[in-house]
């Protein structure tokens, strides 16, 4: 009788065990056979978009969390920025995103397109100040940025000239490198301006507007040729 007793108590954990071994592989198999799943409504601070290997493409955030951005995968010094999106190429580097925000300072958003290893390129705005400063501007703008000085370079410049804690120098470096062309200047802004003029504005590959087509806030048009110093030549 016991022994009968112990068969039937082993029979009992063996079927138990089964049992247990059986949901536990039909839990497993609908997970992987589910793969795609619907939400109605969802609260999240922040999305990483990733590749199967795990390469990070594209990262929806809060302001609070978002991402610093990266350079030959790794990420920025952390800095503050506004919630938005921001989007990751495969080496490895920001390559763009948009970004907005509003408060009792004022309004913006930028989408922003950035060249290859270096910054932004392309870029839509939309800015409004309040109060005083109540001014509002929004349109395209287009950058030149060389590809011997990359951003790395310009991180590298930053790192070893903050080490001087001389803020004077620091200014004027970086002054030396806008002259050369070094840091990229813009070249092309087709919007309106914060003073109400909208129309076409051509730089040269200084960052000096040579060129204006437009209608000013009083709706008179205007077609001006302007030399290097900022004088106009022709209307």
């Amino acid at each position: 009788m016991e022994k009968l007793i112990r068969e039937v108590r082993m029979l009992k954990i063996y079927a138990a065990s089964l049992t247990v071994a059986f949901v536990l592989l039909f839990l497993l198999a609908f997970k992987n056979n589910n793969d795609h799943q619907r939400f109605g409504e969802i609260d999240v601070e922040r999305i990483n978009i990733v590749e199967k290997d795990g390469t990070l493409k594209m990262v929806i955030s809060n302001k609070q969390r978002q991402h610093p951005g990266l350079l030959n995968n790794k990420p920025l010094k952390a800095r503050e920025r506004e919630a938005g999106l921001i989007f990751f190429n495969s080496l490895g580097d920001e390559c763009g995103g948009l970004i907005y925000d509003s408060d009792e300072k004022g309004s913006g958003m930028v989408y922003s397109v950035d060249q290859r290893k270096t910054d932004q390129i392309m870029q839509l705005q939309y800015s409004e100040g309040t109060g005083v400063d109540k001014k509002r501007a929004y349109g395209l703008k287009l950058w030149d940025r060389p590809d011997d000085f990359t951003l790395e370079k310009v991180l590298k410049f930053d790192d070893s000239l903050q080490k001087l804690n001389d803020p004077a120098a620091t200014k004027r470096a970086f002054a030396k490198l806008k002259e050369e062309g070094k840091l990229g200047n813009e070249r092309f802004f087709a919007g309106k301006t914060a003073n109400g003029d909208v129309g076409l504005f051509i730089r040269d590959d200084k960052g000096r507007i040579r060129l204006k087509i437009y209608v000013d806030k009083n709706n008179q048009t205007h077609i001006e040729s302007v030399d290097e110093k900022g004088q106009s030549t022709a209307k």
